[in-house]
């Protein structure tokens, strides 16, 4: 299900934005209004870099119901250039040659229809470069 976090996100998410704090320069994605190191309130926006690194990651062999269509598939903590980290699905590579430590490049594809009106979300996934 969409929730209304989804939507107010979808600007930053699509852009790569992030919020740095401009009194201790911890970088924070999604941005947010509080920095969580210093409780500064004033951000500079960021834009992230679409490459990083594959800290670690997991095969999903039995998926949700949502996505047991596309089993096998494989999840990933992906740190970026600034230091930001997420976790992405993992897509177009061969699962049985992905190392921790793997080159990855962010795309954007859908990763889901939601509801009966088959609305498409987008997001990010990780490609190995």
């Amino acid at each position: 299900m969409i929730t209304a976090r989804y939507h107010r996100e979808i600007p930053q998410r699509y852009r790569l934005e992030a919020g740095k704090c401009s009194k201790c320069g911890r970088i924070s994605f999604p941005p947010r209004r509080i920095c969580p190191s210093c409780k500064g309130r004033v951000f500079e926006t960021l834009r992230l870099e679409d490459e990083g690194t594959l800290l670690a990651f997991t095969v999903i062999r039995a998926g949700s119901e949502k996505f047991s269509q596309q089993t096998p598939y494989a999840v990933g903590i992906v740190e970026l250039k600034e230091g930001v980290r997420l976790t992405t699905q993992i897509i177009d590579a061969d699962l049985g040659t992905l190392e921790v430590g793997q080159r990855v490049k962010l795309v954007f594809r859908k990763v889901q229809e939601d509801g009966k009106a088959g609305i498409l979300c987008y997001g990010y996934k990780a490609i190995t470069i």
